[in-house]
């Protein structure tokens, strides 16, 4: 699998190599979930690879849903990453503070905003930081950059969506949480969640795409793990998780291996699970 591709996925060694590249610019997308005595904000503060922005998950997000960080809408995602120097004609490169974790959700964000040009760095600052690269405190003072966003349906299931599928079984449903979340065993971290999952849907947690230092699988693992799974990936599939975050995990590692009919249900199970007036399984 090659991992010089800015297309979805770049080394740790690209990077490096790219870095005062004109036209490249470095996303900290780290994110985690509630509970996680972890704060991104103040780990980027203290430390993130050289001219690096935060994007904020939960900030660039429609905050007037009741459901955490959905899509926002494009003039919003448009204005706040102009503000932080990223837009036409950048090659965008995210990473997190796990390996891969949360930045496919922001490289699934700019992909559905129209901007292909963007790529998930494999391993993330984990992997940079073992490896001796460097790293700085010094937040950098990006310049306004144009952002034209171009929004691509395809790319999202809503709710209405995933309604139509269960009913039509038109696509098949991958699911990124844990096999107990899954199956109903494991409470939610979210409160006032149902416990199960989407009628029909596939159990396939995000760890099976990751290897132990926190890369994604080679093209052959990947594709071992969706067969392992039962997925046909040259038919339509929606990936979904807890609230869209893994779930983009699961839709990288479906562009890697090029699978192409692929849409990121954002409400996810903080949508679903809270609807009652929608049907779960269990087990």
């Amino acid at each position: 699998m090659p991992t010089s591709d800015p297309r979805n996925l770049v080394s740790t060694e690209w990077l490096a190599q790219h870095l005062d590249a004109p036209d490249v610019r470095v996303v900290d997308a780290s994110w985690y979930l509630p509970g996680v005595p972890r704060d991104p904000k103040a780990e980027y503060a203290e430390r993130h690879i050289p001219g690096a922005v935060f994007f904020d998950i939960d900030e660039i997000s429609d905050t007037t849903s009741p459901y955490p960080h959905m899509l926002p809408a494009p003039e919003k995602f448009s204005a706040r990453v102009r503000k932080l120097g990223l837009g036409d004609g950048n090659r965008i490169v995210v990473y997190d503070g796990t390996g891969v974790y949360s930045a496919p959700r922001v490289w699934w964000m700019f992909r559905v905003f129209g901007h292909k040009d963007v790529a998930v760095l494999d391993g993330g600052l984990p992997k940079w930081i073992a490896e001796g690269r460097p790293v700085t405190d010094r937040e950098p003072m990006p310049r306004e950059r144009h952002f034209t966003a171009r929004f691509d349906n395809s790319a999202v299931r809503t709710v209405e969506d995933m309604v139509e599928i269960v009913r039509t079984r038109s696509a098949q449903i991958l699911d990124a949480r844990t096999p107990g979340r899954f199956a109903g065993r494991e409470a939610e971290p979210r409160p006032g969640l149902r416990a199960g999952h989407i009628p029909g849907s596939t159990s396939l947690p995000w760890q099976g795409l990751v290897n132990e230092d926190g890369t994604l699988k080679d093209a052959a693992g990947l594709k071992a793990a969706f067969k392992g799974a039962g997925v046909d990936t040259s038919k339509p599939i929606a990936t979904t998780c807890g609230s869209g975050i893994s779930a983009a995990i699961l839709a990288l590692g479906l562009d890697v291996i090029g699978a192409r009919r692929v849409g990121v249900y954002d409400g996810s199970w903080a949508e679903w699970g809270a609807r009652k007036d929608l049907p779960i399984e269990q087990g």
